[in-house]
């Protein structure tokens, strides 16, 4: 692959990332603005307490197959067939199990009617399952316009059901009914586009061959969903379902942002390290360049989403006041995530699901040590712990990367500080300049437009050369199109 060719290939793979990500991310919010209105959190700390069973249970499904097979020099059908029985039968396995273990999990929370809902929400697995080797095939090829298409779809129908459901009193079935739709609609897309049917000549052998390399990328993805999920599983156990409740619409809201960002990239960021992993210099330089684009995005992003977290209150009611504070703390965090997703995916490229997995394996121990540590004190409290070690963490992140390709921490930071501090400048004269404006309306779109307006100045008058690629791209496409 030529440079040009990466280049191009590269953008176009970023650009419709972002399409699928942007239209992703404000159509759950639009979708979550309006059953925010329509239940209460309560009904959110329900479901939210079955979180960290449905994300390990899916890493279980997909076993890190999907990162192994774009790492094969070629997938055929062999390879694909392999891993749809074997995700399949998995995926079956884990439904039984979770079916009959379902009185536990609600014995344990104390909240009974989860017996009924773990059912259904249990019951995802074994759809997604069945969908794991067209999603690799995808994430594969790089298919990111399709999957926008499917993305979209699946949210409008997926929504429009949960939202009829919460109108007619289901309470929290409809955010049940939501979930499981949406991974039905994402599944006939899949199968719509890729075309592809398993046949009955199932051959494991494939799957025996990637799975040293599979196997830690799903011990690092249960870990890490463990991580994601820990603090939710922690206040469901510890507090009442209203404050877990609040810590879900902030988790939400932040999760919303910062996988924009993160997701944009993680569709393109293996395939195209992998295509230059041995390459040296040129794998360096196309790292520090997605690593300062994705700094071009989340660091303003994230920040500013911290400096309106208000807005909870004006789209959803009063009764989510409580979630504004944990949301700010964990937007400052959440700008860091997209951040570490380039370097797991620098590892991953180089076929290092060692250093991956026991890389992520440490940072959950030592989180989970800050948990239990500052679990005596507030929510809050517990919170600020948990997102300042998750920011701290980027530095062994980035002493790995160093012994891996040579990135330097000098280089590290000058790729990141320059979008960290003018994001910081641009975020705080925003927030000062609105303080008189007491109409909470106006004074979030002032913040929102004084801040953005900032960003775009500063960017131009530093002749940023990411940010003039991306205006250039734009018109780019801009001109083809027409």
């Amino acid at each position: 692959m030529g440079e040009k060719t990466l280049k191009e290939k590269t953008a176009t793979g970023l650009l419709w990332g972002a399409v699928n990500n942007f239209t992703t991310q404000l159509l759950m919010a639009l979708i979550g603005i309006v059953l925010g209105r329509l239940l209460s959190p309560h009904e959110y700390g329900i479901v939210g307490m079955l979180a960290i069973f449905s994300a390990i249970a899916g890493s279980l499904q997909e076993s890190g197959f999907t990162a192994a097979l774009t790492n094969l020099k070629q997938a055929t059908h062999r390879e694909y067939n392999a891993v749809f029985w074997f995700s399949t039968a998995v995926s079956v396995s884990l439904y039984l199990i979770l079916y009959i273990s379902a009185p536990l999990i609600a014995r344990f929370f104390h909240q009974p009617e989860l017996v009924s809902l773990s059912r259904l929400v249990f019951a995802s697995f074994v759809v997604a399952g069945i969908g794991t080797a067209h999603s690799a095939y995808m994430f594969r090829n790089m298919l990111n316009r399709e999957k926008a298409v499917i993305n979209v779809i699946a949210l409008l129908l997926s929504g429009a059901i949960g939202i009829t459901l919460a109108l007619n009193d289901y309470s929290y079935w409809s955010l049940a009914w939501q979930q499981f739709a949406y991974i039905c609609i994402i599944d006939l897309g899949r199968l719509y586009y890729v075309r592809w049917l398993p046949s009955l000549h199932i051959d494991l052998t494939p799957i025996r061959e990637m799975f040293g390399f599979s196997s830690k990328l799903l011990i690092t993805n249960i870990i890490n969903q463990v991580n994601n999920n820990l603090l939710s599983f922690v206040f469901g156990r510890l507090y009442t379902s209203t404050l877990l409740g609040n810590y879900t619409q902030a988790a939400k809201w932040n999760s919303i942002g910062y996988y924009f960002i993160s997701g944009t990239i993680q569709q393109v960021a293996q395939p195209v390290l992998v295509s230059v992993n041995d390459k040296g210099d040129q794998q360096l330089n196309v790292f520090r360049k997605l690593l300062r684009f994705t700094a071009f995005l989340s660091m303003p992003a994230m920040l500013g989403l911290a400096l309106i977290a208000n807005f909870v209150v004006l789209l959803l009611g009063e009764q989510w006041a409580g979630s504004i504070p944990l949301l700010r703390i964990l937007c400052i965090s959440g700008a860091f995530i997209p951040i570490h997703t380039i370097y797991q995916n620098l590892f991953i490229s180089h076929g290092r699901s060692n250093t991956y997995m026991w890389t992520n394996l440490t940072q959950v121990l030592t989180q989970l040590a800050v948990v239990l540590i500052f679990g005596q004190f507030s929510m809050i409290v517990m919170v600020t712990a948990y997102a300042t070690m998750l920011i701290l963490w980027t530095g062994v992140w980035q002493q790995l990367a160093h012994q891996l390709i040579g990135l330097r921490l000098t280089d590290m930071l000058k790729d990141i500080c320059p979008f960290l501090f003018a994001s910081v400048v641009c975020i705080g004269t925003a927030y000062l300049t609105t303080q008189s404006i007491h109409q909470p309306v106006i004074q979030l779109i002032a913040r929102i437009i004084i801040a953005a307006a900032l960003y775009v100045i500063i960017m131009k008058l530093a002749h940023i050369k990411i940010f003039d690629e991306c205006i250039q791209f734009i018109f780019k496409r801009h001109e083809t199109t027409h």
